[in-house]
C-alpha cells in the first residue's frame, strides 16, 4: 500500500507537535521543509541576545530530532511557491510532491512600511538576528568605553526598545539587571547603564494583552531598575542615529530594538481570496485552507474565525500552534481512515512573562499572580517545551549558575568574516 505523503512547512511549534503525532505511523511519509536545519525556542531568544544563555540550550538539529523515526525526512530549503493544481511546491532546492500540504511558517518581523526602520532597525525573530543583536550590543559597549565625546558614548550606550509587549518587557528587564549586576563591573568607565535604557509603546499600558495585575508590576519594576518608559508615542521614523516619535521627540540612538509587530510569511501560489489581515491564511475549523482539498494552514500563519471563544481569530502565541498541530495529525489520521473530522478549539492555559530576576507575572485562565513563585512557574514552564534531556539539563544549569552569580559567561563578540573581508586581509597581508 502506497504512504500518504505530508509535506510540512516550517519546523516551528506548530509543525514539531504535528510530527511528534504521527511516530510509528508506517501509513504516513513525513517530510519537514525548513530554510534552517534546526528547530529553536523563540521565547528563550532575548536571553542569546543578552549573551545570558548558549544559543545550544534553545536549539536542536532536525536530523538529529528524526533519527528514530523511519517515516520522516527533512529537506533544507524555502519556500518559493506553492502549486495546488499539480500538488507540489517549489523551494529553492528543488520539487517536492504531496498528498497534503501543511503550511506552519510562523511570522515575521512588521515595519508597518516605515522604510528607515526596516533599514536600520535591529529584529529579534530568528537565531542569526539574536546573534547579531548580541554582537552589536556588547561591540558597542567597547566603543563606549573608547570614545571622548559624551554625545558618542550616549548615542552608543542609549537602547530603544520599540514595543512593550512581553518580548520588549523581558528585554528591557534583562538589559536593566545586566546593567547593574555585570556591566558596573566589567566596564567600570559606564556609570548607570539602564538609564540608557528606553521603552517605548504606542499604548497606554506595558503588556497590553496580560491582566491589570501584570501590566502595573511590569511599570513598577521596570521604572525601579532605571528603565525609561515612554507610553502612547509611536517610532515614526528612525535615520542618522535618531530615533524620532510621533510627537517629534528624538532620542539619540545607535540601537533601535523592532519587537512591536509582526506579519505572517507570505505563502506564493495561493489565491489572494485566502489572504487576510496581517497576510495570514484563512482557514476552516479544521485548519483546511479556504477553497482547497489538501492544503492546511497551522499556527501563527492561519487565521480561523470559526472557534466561538475568538470569532476574531486566536492569538498568535505558542499554545495555538501546539495545539493546532496536534489536532491536525489527528485529523488526518481520522481523514485517512473516513472517520470524521474534529474542529479545533483552543483551550487558553494562560501568559506569562518574565520582568527582572526573581520576578514575573503569570495570568493563568482563573487567577494572576506575579513575584518570585511566578518566576520559578515561567522557568519550569520554558523549560518542559525544550526539545531533548540534554537541552533542559544545560538550560537548567546555565539559568542555576547565572541567576546565583549574576554572571553569565557568554559575552563573546564572534563575528564570521565575509568575502569582501577576506579580501581586504589579503591586499593587507601581501
Amino acid at each position: 500500500m502506497s504512504k500518504f505523503k505530508i509535506v510540512i512547512v516550517g519546523g516551528g511549534f506548530a509543525g514539531i507537535n504535528l510530527i511528534k503525532r504521527f511516530k510509528g505511523d508506517d501509513r504516513f511519509q513525513i517530510t519537514l521543509v525548513d530554510k534552517n536545519n534546526y528547530h529553536f525556542f523563540p521565547p528563550l531568544l532575548y536571553q542569546v541576545a543578552t549573551a545570558f544563555i548558549e544559543l545550544s540550550n534553545i536549539s536542536y538539529p532536525f536530523r538529529r530530532m528524526f533519527r528514530e523515526k523511519n517515516n520522516v525526512r527533512f529537506h533544507l530549503g524555502s519556500l518559493v511557491k506553492v502549486n495546488p493544481q499539480s500538488n507540489t511546491i517549489m523551494t529553492d532546492n528543488g520539487i517536492l510532491e504531496y498528498d497534503y500540504l501543511v503550511l506552519a511558517m510562523g511570522t515575521e518581523t512588521n515595519y508597518f512600511g516605515i522604510e528607515n526602520v526596516e533599514k536600520n532597525a535591529m529584529p529579534m525573530k530568528t537565531i542569526d538576528e539574536a546573534l547579531n543583536m548580541r554582537n552589536h550590543l556588547l561591540l558597542n559597549m567597547e566603543k563606549a568605553v573608547r570614545t571622548k565625546s559624551r554625545v558618542e558614548r550616549n548615542r552608543l550606550l542609549n537602547f530603544v526598545i520599540a514595543g512593550g509587549g512581553p518580548t520588549g518587557v523581558e528585554l528591557a528587564g534583562m538589559l536593566a539587571e545586566m546593567g547593574s549586576k555585570i556591566m558596573v563591573k566589567e566596564y567600570p568607565e559606564i556609570k548607570n547603564f539602564a538609564s540608557h535604557i528606553y521603552l517605548i509603546d504606542a499604548g497606554p499600558v506595558l503588556l497590553a494583552p496580560m491582566s491589570k495585575k501584570a501590566q502595573e508590576e511590569a511599570h513598577s519594576v521596570l521604572n525601579k531598575l532605571g528603565v525609561k518608559i515612554i507610553l502612547n508615542k509611536a517610532v515614526k521614523d528612525y535615520d542618522d542615529g535618531r530615533v524620532i516619535l510621533n510627537d517629534g521627540t528624538e532620542i539619540e540612538t545607535n540601537t533601535l530594538i523592532w519587537t512591536s509587530g509582526v506579519i505572517a510569511r507570505e505563502v506564493p501560489g495561493l489565491p489572494e481570496k485566502v489572504i487576510a489581515r496581517g497576510r495570514r491564511v484563512m482557514v476552516d475549523e479544521c485548519n483546511k485552507v479556504l477553497g482547497s482539498d489538501n492544503i492546511f494552514a497551522i499556527g501563527d500563519q492561519c487565521l480561523q474565525l470559526t472557534d466561538p471563544g475568538y470569532p476574531k481569530g486566536h492569538p498568535q502565541v505558542a499554545q495555538v500552534a501546539m495545539q493546532q498541530g496536534a489536532l491536525l495529525a489527528e485529523n488526518l489520521m481520522r481523514k485517512v481512515e473516513r472517520k470524521e473530522q474534529r474542529a479545533f478549539k483552543y483551550k487558553d492555559k494562560g501568559s506569562m512573562a518574565i520582568i527582572s530576576k526573581y520576578n514575573a507575572a503569570a495570568d493563568l485562565p482563573k487567577f494572576s499572580f506575579k513575584g518570585f513563585f511566578a518566576w520559578m512557574v515561567w522557568l519550569f514552564i520554558h523549560i518542559i517545551p525544550l526539545v531533548g534531556f540534554r537541552n533542559k539539563a544545560k538550560l537548567a544549569f546555565s539559568w542555576f549558575w547565572s541567576f546565583i552569580t549574576n554572571d553569565a559567561t557568554l559575552r563573546l563578540i564572534v563575528r564570521p568574516v565575509d568575502e569582501g573581508h577576506k579580501e581586504e586581509e589579503r591586499r593587507e597581508v601581501y
